[in-house]
């Protein structure tokens, strides 16, 4: 079996002495990018071929709707458990090779960046957002609860140490997204930009004033590199303001098993309630109205 690569440009910035490679997630035909079993190879494969002598990354997307829209619910829906515990692993382990890449790596966010496609941006060190004053805001967040399942690549632990802990943990716990300015008050965003022309410079000058020493193998923003005591507070108000779910349950548990225990426990909690959720009956019955809402 062959895996077609994603496009890489090579460019420089600054002084013209620093090289950084700008990867486009793009699948034609489509108006947005949707993770799936084939991008995901698509990307390792990319992923392969980029040097380790770079002085930054970029991830962007060719899509016009959206940086990415999340994954494929139908296709999560048809593998049996199993199946999903692999495909979820294998996502994980891609997503991984972006945080541990040896130099500072950017999202460049220019629409819609929901559930999967958000996760995947914050395995970046920063994310670039274009606000654009004239267009209409797009949506930014983690939308699984609302389905009454949870993130499965790491959203319970990478939210909470980007913006205040405690409101990131209750609009993931209820699957709230944020509009794109409300996200930027907030703080998810590094750096901004007012136009998508400026998006992939805007990227290329962050990542020139980053120090790349002291990468530590994790997203350089999850629980474990934040004030731990800080994100414990803000789970226990947390778990005051929610009322209990399974669902809202299990993204309080993930946070928690990540305070405790690290990045790949929290990994695996999230898979393990995200592959046990789907099955049960309120998870079915809002999967499927949302996928009658989606024919209409």
């Amino acid at each position: 079996m062959s895996t077609e690569l994603l496009p890489i440009d090579y460019g420089s910035a600054g002084d013209g002495t620093k090289k950084i490679a700008t990867l486009t997630l793009d699948q034609p035909g489509r108006p947005v990018v949707v993770i799936e079993q084939s991008l995901l190879e698509q990307l390792d494969a990319t992923l392969d071929t980029i040097p380790d002598d770079l002085d930054g990354f970029i991830l962007a997307s060719a899509a016009e709707r959206a940086f990415v829209a999340g994954a494929d619910l139908k296709a999560i829906m048809a593998l049996n458990d199993a199946e999903l515990h692999t495909y979820l692993e294998f996502g994980a382990r891609v997503f991984q090779r972006i945080a541990d890449m040896p130099f500072p790596t950017a999202a460049a966010i220019h629409s819609t960046a929901l559930g999967g496609g958000l996760e995947l941006a914050m395995h970046c060190d920063g994310l670039i957002g274009v606000l654009d004053p004239d267009a209409k805001p797009y949506l930014i967040g983690l939308p699984e609860a609302g389905l009454k399942i949870c993130p499965g690549w790491g959203g319970t632990n990478l939210l909470p140490a980007r913006i205040d802990p405690e409101t990131a943990i209750v609009a993931t716990a209820n699957g709230t997204a944020f509009k794109s300015n409300v996200a930027a008050e907030l703080g998810i965003f590094d750096q901004t930009t007012d136009s998508r022309e400026d998006l992939i410079h805007a990227a290329m000058i962050w990542i020139i004033g980053q120090d790349g020493t002291g990468r530590t193998g994790k997203p350089s923003r999850c629980i474990q590199t934040m004030n731990t005591d800080e994100i414990e507070i803000a789970l226990d108000k947390s778990r005051e303001e929610l009322d209990s779910s399974l669902h809202t349950d299990a993204v309080l548990d993930a946070v928690k098993v990540g305070l405790n225990s690290g990045w790949g426990a929290a990994l695996q909690c999230e898979r393990d309630h995200l592959v046990r959720l789907r099955n049960t009956e309120p998870a079915q019955r809002a999967i499927d109205a949302f996928f009658n809402k989606s024919k209409k």
